[in-house]
């Protein structure tokens, strides 16, 4: 890296830290097996597990914890996400809890997937509506499973990650958005979402 690129890349983090610019992030698992067929039968298990968003809780080591919720901010247990649903986010340690929101699903033959964005809670009816997610509106996860011959993959696929510490959406969050964020998540997120998608094509039970 030159000295040039070091200095656009520094700036980009300030923008970032700011709220001013965002992120796109993407992590992936694959895995192989004998023959089409099994891969196949693996992929319809693939497909159960990132449905069952409550599971996700259980992955072994350090973990968040995931719960579904209905549009209404009802708590939803062993179901399938819905258009509109809503999963509390917990991460380890002292932090608050943050929401997002079902925005779309989809579930084919070879693929299947959901994306969230950040979202209020549910449950408070807060009718200044403030986003309770250290990310902004603007940002999306997609979760996705794919079989392609004898290989299954798995994705996380973060869009538009933009720090939620500006303005009115932020609320009284800004200075611990911007800590989980640039601090505790920017170090983590890398070993929640590659745990996931190692435990979606079974790399991990």
């Amino acid at each position: 890296m030159g000295i040039k690129d070091f200095f656009s890349g520094a700036k980009k983090e300030g923008r970032v830290l700011q709220g001013e610019e965002t992120k796109d992030k993407l992590y992936t698992s694959s895995q192989d097996f004998e023959s089409e067929q099994m891969a196949f039968q693996h992929f319809k298990r693939s497909k159960e597990k990132l449905f069952d968003v409550d599971a996700w809780s259980a992955l072994p080591g350090l973990s968040s914890s995931f719960e579904l919720h209905t549009a209404g901010g009802q708590r939803k247990k062993a179901q399938s996400p819905q258009v509109g649903d809503y999963i509390r986010i917990l991460l380890p340690g002292p932090m608050p809890e943050n929401w997002v929101q079902v925005t779309s699903i989809r579930s084919e033959d070879k693929l299947a997937e959901f994306t969230v964005n950040p979202s209020e809670n549910p449950t408070t009816h807060d009718p200044d509506n403030k986003i309770e997610h250290f990310f902004n509106k603007e940002a999306s996860s997609t979760f996705r499973v794919e079989w392609q011959g004898k290989r299954i993959t798995a994705s996380e696929i973060g869009k538009n990650e933009g720090i939620n510490n500006q303005g009115e959406e932020a609320g009284n969050r800004s200075v611990i958005n911007t800590l989980i964020a640039e601090g505790g998540w920017a170090f983590f997120q890398k070993v929640q979402w590659q745990k996931l998608t190692d435990y979606l094509v079974h790399k991990l039970e």
